[in-house]
């Protein structure tokens, strides 16, 4: 199934809740989602049955790939029962992308067991004082380095390390965070800060293009590029030529790859979303509690992927960012 600029359907951004423990500047800033933020309440998000069931439509839709996203989907209690269930549907590859804060060893083999393929941890900075005001909870550095060895122990490799990058308060750590995976088989990739939402104040000025972090990288060691993996992945690869692995770049601000997005998006409250950036999205929540079947569902998904034209980074502007958009913490990253 493709879209109207003939994009295929083959991962699905699955959300588990629209809570997080942390609050990154660059997508829940402590100003605007404080102690008085209304989160979603328990009977507004899908039940696990109701996801299991979400996912195995899109798989028969061609979905190849899920990833369970937040919030901190981790803070989403016995999420290992969810994957089980994911697994069940057939699909090839399922992933979760974490905060680390509470990916404990015990919790790693649970979710290995139950059939989690691998994992993706945020960490932006190595120094413990940028990365606590960062995360802006105070929360150590330690912990994170714990969870990912808590991950390779566990066997959810290959790790990626997701690091989002803003002038003059993190990019100082391109190189260090470069040499701290290099070997290990870890793969780090570098995201330019995206104006996602409306709270993050983004401004240009803080982007960090991914030409300057491969120039940086380039300083220290020899690297050449790597071919893609796979149509529509989202990291331009570089690899060290001394075989010591290899580091991703992400560039959707300055070389947009919206042409090959292959990516639908589920809120937990069951809302389909087509873009990272997108302003509203179609909710799937009352047609399943209102006894739709799957064939039901499959014809309202396909309408929806069908009639996908988005392409927000291709054409973003200075104007675009002031549009209203989801918030990145709503249906994950």
């Amino acid at each position: 199934m493709r879209d109207a600029l003939s994009r295929p359907l083959r991962d699905l951004r699955l959300s588990v809740t629209d809570r997080c423990n942390f609050r990154c500047v660059y997508c829940m800033p402590k100003e605007v989602f404080g102690r008085d933020f209304t989160f979603a309440p328990r009977d507004a998000l899908l039940t696990y049955e109701e996801m299991a069931r979400v996912a195995g439509v899109f798989v028969s839709l061609g979905v190849e790939k899920i990833r369970l996203t937040g919030g901190e989907p981790l803070l989403r209690r016995d999420i290992e029962r969810l994957v089980t269930m994911l697994a069940a549907t057939g699909v090839r590859d399922i992933a979760l992308t974490t905060n680390g804060s509470l990916l404990t060893r015990e919790k790693a083999e649970m979710l290995r067991d139950a059939g989690l393929s691998r994992v993706t941890i945020s960490l932006d900075s190595l120094d413990d004082a940028t990365f606590r005001a960062m995360n802006d909870v105070d929360f150590p550095v330690a912990r994170v380095l714990e969870a990912i060895e808590n991950a390779e122990a566990a066997g959810l490799r290959p790790i990626k390390i997701d690091v989002v990058l803003k002038r003059g308060v993190n990019d100082r750590e391109i190189v260090p965070l470069a040499r701290r995976f290099r070997g290990t088989g870890h793969v780090v990739r570098f995201i330019e800060y995206m104006d996602v939402g409306n709270t993050n104040a983004w401004r240009a000025q803080e982007v960090v293009s991914s030409r300057e972090v491969v120039e940086r990288i380039a300083a220290e060691w020899p690297i050449e590029p790597a071919e893609a993996g796979y149509f529509g992945e989202v990291a331009e690869r570089w690899r060290y030529t001394d075989g010591a692995g290899e580091f991703g770049v992400i560039t959707s601000i300055t070389q947009p790859f919206c042409g090959s997005c292959t990516r639908a998006r589920v809120s937990a409250e069951g809302s389909i979303f087509t873009c990272l950036f997108a302003s509203q999205g179609t909710d799937l929540r009352r047609p399943i509690r209102t006894g739709a079947t799957d064939d039901d569902l499959r014809e309202i998904i396909g309408n929806v992927w069908r009639a996908r034209d988005d392409r927000y980074s291709e054409i973003r502007s200075e104007e675009a960012p002031k549009a209203k958009k989801v918030e990145m913490s709503h249906i994950g990253g």
